[in-house]
């Protein structure tokens, strides 16, 4: 490939990574698209994952697998650390050559999990974004009902049966569903001493309601849906400790204790690490969700050859808000940058504002339950989550994906029974309580 063609380098290959890198296929340029995963991740399904109704492969596919046709890419599995802006190149850790050069460069790391200045509850109630994370979960609610199966303290008991999910959005509310199907219906044949279906899971959302982002009718919805499955909603708690006893919250005035051996992380994302390191390089401010502040075109301001793109950019100027952290946001980026880039390169003038268009909100309950926000038109119950599962589908990368998930699918639907719930391996887990 001639070394003179102009180097475009994508850090992340979620969404919009992978989008910028395809749109770029037939482009007289060079492509290097560089994570720390050698995968593409579709992360809203991760949480049937974490309770075994899907494998993790059924949900990934390799960069170099998905990008092998395209002959202007390559891919380089590596940790990007740092960005020096002066001379355009890339740091990457424990890699043997450090540094890549750019002359473009499109920044898609994406989001972490915030902990709001407690990163020690990590190690006791872990997040959902990633692969890792996902197994982790599915060994903790699997090996709870073991550990419970074994306790013959009731109390004891029943703590390892209360399973307590903070953070009431689509996440949340998906994973807390998806808990109480295994709880009530999968595993209620299983076991000889206890009863699954007594397991209590307890969703804790700080705002009024679950689904902040939705309209009120389909967040009430919601809400009824999960009740009937029999899922605990806790809404206007404030979290103030996690430890390996439990969860204590605040309601109100007061104070109020949970005991539970499994605590879930789903409430609030901040930029990652990356995004801090390079507003530092260039001398700009994060927001408070540690997003960078992009221009319309979604470049960083005085460097236009940067492009910052998906949940680390603040993309504001279209509604005077953040545009939503959803995968359509950061596909829709992903192409709209490439479209900058080639126009330059062409000496065409600059398209317009970046301008999202939004499809709407989904947001999985349970079997045949989802609330649908289409904008024109408010969906519940079996047609929502009949559209739920062809949009899902149909943004999954690879044919045999879509395929082995739709067969997955269609057989938890009428079994109830979710093959993958494996415990894989068997790392202390569960942090034990201090004597």
């Amino acid at each position: 490939m001639p070394a003179a063609l102009h180097h475009v380098v994508i850090v992340g290959g979620g969404f919009g990574g992978l989008y910028a890198a395809r749109a770029l296929r037939h482009a007289a340029v060079r492509v290097t698209l560089i994570d720390r995963h050698n995968h593409h991740l579709f992360q809203p399904l991760l949480y049937q994952v974490a309770t075994g109704g899907l494998s993790p492969a059924n949900i990934a596919a390799p960069l170099r697998g998905l990008l092998s046709r395209q002959q202007n890419a390559d891919v380089v599995m590596a940790e990007v650390t740092d960005i020096n802006v002066g001379s355009r190149h890339v740091v990457l850790a424990n890699a043997d050559f450090p540094r890549i050069n750019y002359d473009t460069l499109i920044v898609a790391t994406g989001s972490q999990y915030n902990y709001f200045g407690h990163p020690e509850w990590e190690r006791i109630a872990p997040p959902l974004k990633s692969i890792d994370d996902a197994t982790t979960i599915r060994r903790r609610v699997l090996g709870a009902f073991e550990k419970a199966e074994l306790e013959t303290d009731r109390s004891k008991q029943q703590a390892w049966m209360t399973f307590v999910i903070v953070g009431g959005g689509p996440t949340g509310v998906e994973l807390a569903g998806a808990l109480a199907e295994v709880a009530h219906h999968t595993l209620a044949r299983d076991f000889r001493r206890i009863r699954p279906q007594d397991a209590q899971i307890i969703l804790c959302e700080g705002q009024v309601s679950v689904l902040g982002q939705f309209p009120p009718d389909l967040r009430q919805k919601a809400t009824a849906s999960l009740a009937r499955l029999g899922v605990t909603v806790r809404v206007q708690v404030l979290v103030t400790q996690i430890d390996e006893h439990g969860v204590t919250m605040k309601v109100g005035e007061r104070q109020e204790s949970i005991a539970a051996r499994t605590v879930l992380w789903t409430a609030g994302v901040v930029g990652s690490p990356l995004g801090t390191a390079l507003a530092k390089a260039i001398g700009l401010s994060t927001d408070r969700a540690g997003r960078l502040m992009v221009e319309p075109d979604l470049s960083l301001p005085g460097h236009a050859e940067i492009f910052v793109i998906g949940d680390l950019a603040n993309c504001s100027h279209q509604t005077g808000e953040p545009l939503p952290g959803v995968a359509p946001v950061a596909m829709q980026q992903g192409q709209y940058v490439t479209d900058v880039i080639l126009r330059r390169l062409e000496g065409q003038p600059p398209p317009g504002p970046f301008h999202y268009h939004d499809r709407g909100n989904m947001a999985t309950i349970g079997r045949a339950s989802a609330v649908a926000d289409l904008g024109w038109l408010h969906l519940s119950g079996y047609l929502a989550w009949l559209t739920w599962l062809f949009v899902h589908l149909m943004y999954l990368v690879q044919f045999q994906n879509r395929v082995l998930v739709f067969v997955q699918w269609a057989y938890c639907y009428f079994t109830r029974d979710r093959s993958a719930r494996l415990i894989t391996h068997q790392p202390p887990d569960h942090p034990q309580p201090e004597k």
